[in-house]
């Protein structure tokens, strides 16, 4: 089994949502390319922000991501 993306945005929601997700019992792997790449002195825009969770997980995190998304 292998990660799969959950999440695709703004820093801001993706730890909002990496809270609610985590709050369930779901750990949550959170890769922010916009960091990456002010350290590495390159420049980045767009959602750069990515969240994976464990595919056996899926379906215990999907109600909360489904809820998050139609709150936006």
């Amino acid at each position: 089994m292998g990660l799969i993306k959950v999440f695709s945005g703004s820093e801001v929601l993706a730890l909002a949502l990496k809270e609610k997700i985590e709050t369930a019992g779901v750990d949550v792997l959170m890769k922010d390319n916009i960091q990456s790449a002010r350290l590495a002195g390159f420049g980045s825009s767009g959602s750069a922000v990515e969240l994976f969770i464990q595919e056996t997980e899926f379906a215990k995190a999907n109600p909360i991501i489904e809820e998050f998304r139609l709150n936006l």
